[in-house]
């Protein structure tokens, strides 16, 4: 039987945090046929929150430290503020929206991370992910608009990476679904050549990916990025896109098969 298509598209803090780049982002967003769903991330405006109310950030290797206090910031900011206005703005463009975080229909259930050589704090590592009911949803032409926040099935929230949340919902989309995962960045696409932005690699499979990473073409924050794009297709997606958040409703970019 064939899958009907979906979209999910994750999309970072800085696009999502300012009026002018957010509504060029959603009015895209609206231009993709089908079924689909957006990730968001906010750690800026979390940031900022937390410092009008007497709150440090601590930062390590650009993750976040999230004690108890900042628990409650990046519920609020995240759950609250960014999701909440996505979403008023997306009904406004014609779209039925709805708002998520993973305690939501307890779509994503994860565990508090283990101290290693760090202590992350209240960092929620996914270890369940139950997309039936909101599959449903989604045939129903209601789009998700998914916070990165996780629960620990014991009343808890959890601060969750939001490249993760689009990941693991896009595996788990892929049974109900035949998924597209776009993960936007600040660049068109995976670049042959840091200095020119004009130079994207098209086409990425794993052999070429190796090759491009003992060369050092593909170094860096992008190897992550694409070893979950790897995991996201070696676990039933059927395609990942890297590319700028002005091309969502293209299909320009890198595309990971």
């Amino acid at each position: 039987m064939n899958k009907e298509r979906l979209t999910l598209i994750k999309v970072g803090g800085k696009i999502v945090e300012e009026g002018d780049s957010l509504k060029d982002l959603l009015n895209d967003f609206s231009k993709i046929k089908g079924h689909k769903v957006l990730v968001h991330g906010g750690g800026r405006s979390a940031t900022k929150i937390a410092e009008q109310l007497g709150i440090e950030t601590k930062m390590i290797n650009g993750r976040r430290i999230t004690d108890e206090a900042m628990l409650k910031v990046v519920t609020m900011v995240y759950g609250g503020l960014v999701n909440k206005t996505i979403v008023a703005q997306l009904q406004a463009l014609g779209i039925q929206a709805l708002g998520l975080t993973g305690a939501d229909l307890n779509f994503m259930l994860s565990e508090k991370r283990k101290v290693v050589d760090i202590d992350y704090g209240f960092a929620g590592d996914v270890r369940k992910v139950n997309a039936a009911l909101l599959s449903k949803f989604i045939k129903e032409d209601i789009v998700p608009v998914l916070a990165p926040l996780t629960h620990d099935g014991q009343g808890g929230m959890l601060n969750t990476n939001a490249d993760t949340i689009a990941g693991e919902a896009a595996k788990a989309l892929s049974e109900y679904f035949d998924v597209t995962l776009i993960y936007c960045f600040e660049k068109k696409g995976v670049l042959m050549s840091e200095t020119d932005d004009e130079s994207v690699i098209p086409v990425l499979d794993e052999a070429l990916f190796k090759e491009y990473v003992d060369k050092g073409i593909i170094q860096g924050g992008m190897i992550p990025k694409l070893v979950n794009a790897f995991e996201a297709i070696n676990a039933g997606v059927k395609e990942v896109i890297i590319t700028q958040a002005s091309e969502i409703h293209t299909g320009n970019g890198t595309k990971v098969l």
